[in-house]
């Protein structure tokens, strides 16, 4: 039996190309996390302002999403988030047992 962890993870989509490529970036995220991973948790923050320009845009769209997955996992999340052009942020984080 695999050892699992929990994680959380936060991203920040653009909002460049509107509300529909949003929540199909959301969504695609999502369903790759529920491939690879237990979803515990979707928590859309929505648009917010960032603290600094990133790619001179001022705001970002930001989700949390929670999961239980094997170690392997969250550094292909991680490949995937860098790799995807409508991610501008995003960061993983191991969750201490509670």
């Amino acid at each position: 039996m695999a050892v699992t962890a929990n994680y959380e993870t936060v991203m920040v989509v653009t909002l460049k190309k509107g509300e529909e490529a949003v929540q199909n970036v959301v969504e695609s995220f999502k369903a790759l996390i529920e491939q690879n991973a237990t979803l515990k948790n979707v928590d859309e923050w929505g648009k917010r302002k960032l603290a600094y320009l990133i790619n001179k845009e001022a705001e970002g769209y930001y989700v949390l999403f929670e999961f239980e997955s094997t170690a392997q996992f969250p550094a292909e999340l991680d490949r995937k988030f860098r790799i995807n052009e409508d991610v501008i942020r995003s960061m993983i984080i191991k969750k201490e047992d509670e």
